[in-house]
């Protein structure tokens, strides 16, 4: 079980306060921006399978290397509140986000056990999109919709890394460390967690608010035997990559994906 340590002389009310900030700074702001365009899809006159969703797209067509500089400013922008975690742990004497289990101590450990995470939800996932899609209850998510140039795999890449950092460390490691040390009960640290993890992929649908929430459970539980978000970041990496990177590879080349 990963270690908790108290913050001496910060107060309770001191935590919680920091803790919101740092969700409202973050992942806490895209719940809420989730929510909002959620109910837009419910409220428009088709069904949800017949919208889409799409998750990497360009920010200026037709003007290749400003569309990368926007890609690349909103990568690294979107990485300033793992920063933040890292300075409030180091605050309270921890040693950084080491203390979540985000280092490079055990590289090879983290990355085969984040294979065989993201083996494992992978398959069931994808295979969960297509029904609830098919049903009606998700929109069509379209993981990247970019111009063909040369940047556009390591921008898909740097995305998805991106994706897995932010929300390990902030949704797992962060978050379940501040719960911990406010008294939360375990499981309501987990509730907690694969509730928020939910709410920000409510833009795509039931389907997307449903899967997030157990895969929120299925990664504190690993993150609470392990005491690492190392594995966690490697496993939601792959499964990004290979969702990013595969439908920019298979989208209209074969028939049972869908596309928008």
């Amino acid at each position: 079980m990963a270690a908790t340590l108290p913050v001496e002389g910060v107060s309770r009310r001191t935590l919680r306060s920091e803790t919101w900030i740092v969700l409202a700074l973050s992942l806490g702001a895209s719940g809420v921006s989730a929510l909002i365009s959620f109910v837009g899809s419910l409220t428009r006159p088709e069904g949800l399978k017949d919208q889409a969703a799409t998750l990497n797209g360009s920010y200026a067509p037709g003007r290749p290397w400003l569309d990368l500089a926007w890609q690349l400013f909103g990568i690294a922008s979107a990485l300033v509140p793992v920063l933040l975690v890292a300075h409030l742990l180091t605050r309270e004497g921890a040693p950084g986000l080491r203390a979540i289990g985000f280092d490079l101590r055990r590289p090879w450990s983290d990355l085969g056990r984040g294979t065989l995470v993201a083996a494992g939800i992978g398959s069931a996932g994808l295979a969960f999109y297509l029904v609830v899609r098919a049903a009606g209850a998700n929109l069509t998510v379209v993981p990247e919709s970019l111009p063909e140039v040369w940047w556009k795999y390591p921008v898909l890449v740097l995305s998805a890394i991106q994706n897995s950092v932010v929300e390990e460390v902030i949704v797992v490691g962060y978050l379940l460390r501040r719960l911990d040390g406010l008294g939360w009960t375990p499981y309501a640290a987990l509730a907690a967690s694969a509730l928020l993890r939910g709410s920000y992929h409510l833009y795509q649908g039931v389907g997307g608010f449903v899967g997030n929430m157990v895969m929120g459970v299925v990664f504190v539980w690993l993150y609470r035997r392990w005491g690492r978000v190392g594995p966690l970041v490697a496993a939601h990496a792959l499964l990004d990559i290979v969702a990013f990177v595969g439908y920019g590879l298979l989208a209209g080349r074969v028939d049972w994906l869908p596309t928008a």
